[in-house]
C-alpha cells in the first residue's frame, strides 16, 4: 500500500501550488474541510459508475437504508454490565448492577439503562459480535471495525498512516462522490484519539487517500458558546473555529481563490475548482449544524452533555440528507474500564440511555427510523472475569474488566431491521459466542448492503492496485 502522506505542511500554504498537490491535498489543511471529494473524486464518479459491478446493481434495487447513523462506544464498552448480564453466572464473573426486564419478554438489560429497555421492540440486539482475537489493542479493533476487516492490511501499524483501510465514509466518498453541498460522511464530535499516541488507524481514507477523508466536525456541541454562523453560508463551520473573525474568514477564501486559479492547468480543473467553492458557499451543512436552532426543551431530552448533544447533531445531520453520520461516544476511550469500573460505568450509561433513547424516539416520531440504520456497538467487549485490585496502582482501588476481543454486544435499528429480537447467544459467563459469531467485516458489510453498495466490490490505491472491499457478509437475521 502507498508510504504515508505527512500533513504536517500544507501545499496551499506556499506560493506555488501544483495541480497534483492540490487534487491530493485539497481546502482540508487551511479551512479544516473535506473539500477534495468534489476537487477529484467527482471527476471520476462517472466511472466508477459505469464500470461497478453487476451485483451492486442488484442490491441497489434492494436497497433498504438512505442513510447510516453509527454510534461508536469507543474504549469497548462491558457488554456483561449493559446489552448481555448474566445474574446466574458466578459472582467473579456477574457483575455489581442489576438485569432490569424490558418491552420484550425474556429479553433483560443492565438495571442503568430504564429509557432503552423500553424500547427494545425497535431494536435487534446482537449479542455474537466478535473481533479478532489477535487484535487485543484498540488501535487494531478500531481500525478493523471502522474499516470493517478482520485482518489488517500489509504495512499497517498501530499509528494512523495511508495504508490503513479506508474507512465506511470514505468508501462511499470513494464510490459515489456528491456536489449537493453535503459530505458523503460527517464524524463527529472528532476524530478517535488518545491523549499520549494522537490519532487510531482506520479514520481515514487510508489507501485511498486524502481526497476521499470524511469530514470531521471536532466542536464540543454541548459547550455554552457553540455557535454555527449560518449566514456566512460556510460548508461546516470549522473555518469559522478556526479564524477570528468574518473578514479574516472572507480574506482566505479569497487567498484560496486565487491559488486555485494559479493551479487550474486545465478548462477541467478550473471546473473542478468551482465544483469545490460550490461546495464551499453551500448553507445546507452549516444550517444542519446550527443546532440552537433545537428548542431547549428537546436538547434538554437528549441531556445537556457531549453524549445527547452529539447524537441530536448527528439527528440533524441524518434529516439534511447526509448519508452516514458517525457520532463517537466518547472520541476518548472513556468506555475502556479496567480500573474502577462499575464507578465508571455509573457515570457513562445513564447519559448514553437518556441519548440514545431520545434519539430512536425523535428519528421514530420524524419518521427518519424508517430509513435510517442506526448502528450502535464499541470495538469489542470486556472480560468476563472480574479483575480485582491487586496494589499495582495507587489508582485502582476498585474492580474492573479488560480488553476482550472473542464476544460483545451491539444492536440496530431502523431501515428495515425487525425489532424486539436477540440476534445469537453467549455462553453461560459471556464469554464466547454459542451461536454465529459476527465480526467487524460483517458490521461493515451489514452498512454497504444497506446503502446499496456489494461489500465484494473492487476499490484500488492511489497506484491502482486492486482489492476487495469487505469480505464479511451482512446480518441477514436482522431482516427476518
Amino acid at each position: 500500500m502507498p508510504a504515508p502522506i505527512s500533513t504536517a505542511t500544507s501545499p496551499l500554504a506556499r506560493d506555488h501550488v501544483s495541480r497534483r498537490q492540490l487534487i491530493e491535498i485539497g481546502c482540508s489543511s487551511l479551512l479544516g474541510m473535506s473539500l477534495t471529494g468534489v476537487l477529484a473524486g467527482r471527476a471520476l464518479a462517472k466511472e466508477r459508475i459505469a464500470n461497478r459491478p453487476a451485483s451492486e446493481s442488484a442490491i441497489e434495487s434492494t436497497r433498504r437504508a438512505k442513510s447510516v447513523l453509527f454510534v461508536f462506544l469507543f474504549g469497548g464498552p462491558s457488554h456483561l454490565d449493559t446489552f448481555d448480564p448474566k445474574p446466574e453466572a458466578p459472582d467473579e464473573y456477574r457483575g455489581e448492577f442489576a438485569p432490569i426486564g424490558t418491552t420484550v419478554p425474556g429479553l433483560y438489560l443492565c438495571e442503568h439503562l430504564p429509557r432503552l429497555a423500553r424500547q427494545t421492540d425497535k431494536l435487534a440486539l446482537v449479542r455474537t459480535l466478535a473481533s479478532n482475537p489477535a487484535f487485543g489493542d484498540h488501535r487494531l479493533a478500531v481500525h478493523g471495525l471502522l474499516g470493517g476487516i478482520d485482518e489488517l492490511p500489509a504495512g499497517a501499524t498501530l499509528a494512523a498512516s495511508r495504508r490503513d483501510w479506508p474507512c465506511w465514509g470514505s468508501v462511499l466518498e470513494y464510490l459515489r462522490p456528491r456536489g449537493d453541498g453535503l459530505p458523503n460522511c460527517v464524524v463527529l464530535p472528532g476524530e478517535v484519539t488518545d491523549p499520549a499516541t494522537g490519532s487510531y488507524p482506520g479514520q481515514s481514507g487510508g489507501f485511498l487517500g486524502p481526497k476521499v477523508d470524511p469530514y470531521r466536525f471536532d466542536r464540543d456541541p454541548n459547550k455554552p458558546d457553540y455557535r454555527v454562523d449560518a449566514s456566512l453560508s460556510l460548508t461546516g463551520g470549522m473555518s469559522i473555529s478556526r479564524l477570528s473573525g468574518k473578514r479574516e474568514l472572507l480574506t482566505e477564501i479569497d487567498r484560496q481563490r486565487v491559488a486555485l486559479a494559479a493551479a487550474a492547468e486545465t478548462q477541467s480543473f478550473a471546473g473542478q475548482q468551482q465544483a469545490a467553492f460550490d461546495v464551499l458557499t453551500s448553507g445546507k451543512l452549516a444550517g444542519a449544524l446550527a443546532l440552537e436552532r433545537e428548542s431547549p426543551i428537546l436538547r434538554d431530552r437528549y441531556g445537556r452533555h457531549l453524549f445527547g448533544q452529539s447524537l441530536l447533531l448527528a439527528r440533524r445531520l441524518i434529516e439534511a440528507g447526509v448519508p452516514l453520520v458517525q457520532a463517537n461516544i466518547s472520541y476518548q476511550a472513556l468506555w475502556d474500564t479496567h480500573y474502577n469500573g462499575f464507578e465508571a460505568l455509573k457515570g457513562l450509561i445513564p447519559p448514553f440511555d437518556l441519548a440514545i433513547s431520545a434519539l430512536l424516539e425523535d428519528m421514530h416520531v420524524l419518521g427518519l427510523l424508517d430509513e435510517t440504520l442506526v448502528v450502535v456497538a464499541g470495538e469489542f467487549g470486556r472480560t468476563p472475569k472480574i479483575k480485582q485490585p491487586d496494589g499495582s496502582s495507587p489508582y485502582f482501588t476498585k474492580p474492573g474488566r479488560d480488553h476482550w476481543m472473542n464476544c460483545f454486544s451491539g444492536f440496530f435499528a431502523g431501515a428495515g431491521v425487525r425489532g424486539g429480537q436477540v440476534i445469537g447467544r453467549s455462553d453461560a459467563v459471556g464469554a464466547f459466542p454459542v451461536t454465529r459469531p459476527y465480526t467487524h467485516a460483517d458490521i461493515a458489510a451489514t452498512v454497504y448492503a444497506a446503502l446499496g453498495i456489494d461489500p465484494a466490490t473492487t476499490i484500488a490505491d492511489l497506484q491502482g492496485r486492486p482489492a476487495q472491499l469487505n469480505r464479511g457478509a451482512p446480518i441477514a437475521p436482522l431482516y427476518s
